[in-house]
């Protein structure tokens, strides 16, 4: 994505997540997350999601998720993107995966939900 293309995303997110980060800690933190510059900004890989939670956890990657690896138990997992690997394997261990927007939408005060990175 250009250069431009990322910060005029960044702008609608951030006014998109403002609201609901002023009543809650944890999109407070996803915030700030997103905040930071791209290269500061974390990557996770599938193999990480798997080892680091349990079958039927929400998770949410405050950056990007990689296919490397493999999933082997149901997820719901948010992000700000996903690679198509990623995608493909977390929805092959029948989980969801979620963008910002969507995640937002199902989880909007972010109870019970952990962030991996």
């Amino acid at each position: 994505m250009p250069r431009r293309q990322v910060s005029l995303w960044r702008a609608r997110a951030a006014r998109i997540l403002e609201p609901y980060a002023r009543k809650r800690r944890f999109w407070r933190r996803v915030l700030e997350e997103l905040a930071k510059g791209n290269r500061r900004r974390r990557e996770v890989n599938v193999y990480h999601l798997d080892r680091s939670t349990k079958p039927g956890e929400v998770v949410f990657v405050p950056g990007k998720v990689l296919g490397s690896g493999l999933l082997k138990h149901q997820l719901t997992v948010g992000a700000f993107s996903f690679s198509k690997q990623a995608l493909s394997k977390i929805e092959r261990a029948g989980g969801q995966a979620l963008l910002l927007e969507e995640f937002l939408e199902k989880y909007p005060d972010g109870s019970g939900v952990r962030i991996i990175g």
